[in-house]
């Protein structure tokens, strides 16, 4: 088997500059993070289908299917935590290099993890926290993993028995628990022109 130092990745055909002026827009990713039950997957869809609506090319990576899919063999352990969000990140850089806004539905709990994403993605990273409190997340608990957290089925949960550490400087705070879904998408729309991921009207 030959050595990672010894592989060399071929040269595209079709360059990044030239996908991007092709959609109209920027590759970018942006990671909506929040603990479980903020919302997350629920706006990353939205989102999704608002795009599409405008022409404007996107994939959502969602933590849940990534677990199904490509990381079915990780589990929760720090390490395996680490190596699930390592994966999502060369994934999400592959997607943003074809010029893809790439929208990460992941809880990613601590600073460390995800700091990968900003270390591998750079400036085409942004984080967007999905603020909701504990109280409304277990109150919403739509798949009953709170509940089960607390009876002790569920070890490493986070919210419950593993931390969740909010963003010290997120991009942009959305107040999901409060606020309504197309609430939080108005804003987030706003926000992506103004940082001119998407053109301005």
């Amino acid at each position: 088997m030959p050595r990672p130092s010894d592989l060399l990745a071929p040269t595209a055909s079709v360059n990044r500059e030239q996908r991007e002026a092709r959609n109209g827009h920027r590759g970018a990713a942006i990671l909506l993070t929040g603990l479980p039950a903020a919302g997350k997957s629920t706006l990353a869809q939205a989102l999704h289908a608002e795009l599409f609506e405008r022409g404007v090319q996107s994939v959502v990576l969602d933590g849940d299917g990534l677990r199904v899919g490509l990381n079915r063999d990780l589990g929760f352990s720090e390490r395996d935590r680490q190596e699930n969000i390592r994966r999502a990140s060369e994934l999400a850089a592959l997607l943003v290099e074809n010029g893809q806004i790439v929208i990460l539905a992941m809880i990613a709990p601590l600073v460390e993890l995800r700091s990968l994403f900003a270390q591998r993605l750079g400036e085409d990273y942004r984080e967007v926290w999905c603020s909701a409190s504990l109280v409304v997340c277990e109150q919403r608990d739509p798949k009953g993993h709170y509940a089960r957290a607390r009876r002790g089925d569920l070890p490493g949960f986070t919210g419950v028995s593993a931390p969740y550490e909010p963003p010290v400087s997120a991009s942009l705070v959305l107040d999901t628990g409060a606020q309504s879904v197309d609430a939080c998408l108005d804003r987030l729309l706003t926000w992506l022109g103004e940082c001119a991921v998407l053109s301005t009207p």
